[in-house]
């Protein structure tokens, strides 16, 4: 092929950019419009419970995401010391998502179960009491604030209006599933289990005021990250559907 007029004028070497970059464009943004979404549904991932909703806000509010990412890429060593790479759909009912690359601390994608609710509590109000060459801040008023159980109901309908699947009953149920979350003996804790599979309750020792508290809804959403896709029978090359 002869590149002589492309060398030497920059218009015609201007108009060929714009030619092939459309070209590329169009190959690659046109497939959108004719499918319904770009993340391919994981069998097991649900909306999260309306505590561990609370918890997520709690999270984003107090800054965690500034030192701890929700994002294990696919090199080895990161896969090696944190887990399965971490896949679109386990963010897809994340708003805002906390994806990232900034790590103070360790990476929480799959921190879910690794540790007890207790550690998980102690560690939040004096984390040296746990992890002695820790340098993250304590968050001991956590304990002592009640989590904010108002505006529940419509917290859920906001994120359905944005495309979390929350259906009806889990609106109306939502306040008293928030409680039950915190009440591991009672009989609500297991309708919750039918409405939010895999959602576990949690229990800490020494709470010094009653109802729930906003360090258990911070839990709550820690102990769930990473456990819903079950990765011994996920098949990365093959569909995973619900």
């Amino acid at each position: 092929m002869n590149h002589e007029p492309f060398e030497k004028n920059s218009l015609i070497l201007l108009i060929g950019i714009l030619i092939m970059v459309s070209i590329g464009g169009i190959v690659q943004i046109a497939p959108l419009y004719w499918i319904d979404s770009t993340i391919e549904k994981v069998k097991g991932m649900r909306p999260y419970t309306p505590l561990e909703q609370a918890g997520r806000d709690i999270y984003i509010r107090e800054g965690c995401y500034g030192c701890h990412s929700q994002m294990i890429r696919t090199l080895r060593d990161e896969v090696e010391r944190y887990g399965h790479y971490s896949l679109a759909a386990e963010s897809m009912y994340d708003h805002p998502f906390q994806w990232g690359s900034k790590r103070t601390g360790p990476d929480l994608a799959r921190v879910g179960g690794k540790y007890s609710d207790q550690w998980q509590a102690d560690h939040m109000i004096n984390p040296r009491s746990v992890v002695p060459e820790s340098i993250m801040p304590g968050y001991p008023w956590l304990a002592k604030t009640p989590a904010n159980i108002e505006g529940t109901e419509v917290r859920l309908k906001t994120l359905r209006a944005v495309g979390v699947p929350y259906t009806d009953e889990m609106v109306k149920t939502a306040r008293a599933d928030f409680a039950a979350q915190a009440a591991p003996e009672s009989r609500a804790a297991r309708d919750l289990a039918r409405r939010y599979p895999k959602a576990k309750t949690v229990k800490v020792d020494g709470k010094q005021i009653e109802g729930t508290t906003e360090l258990e809804a911070l839990i709550a959403y820690l102990q769930v990250l990473g456990t819903l896709v079950d990765f011994a029978t996920f098949d990365a090359s093959g569909p995973n559907l619900r």
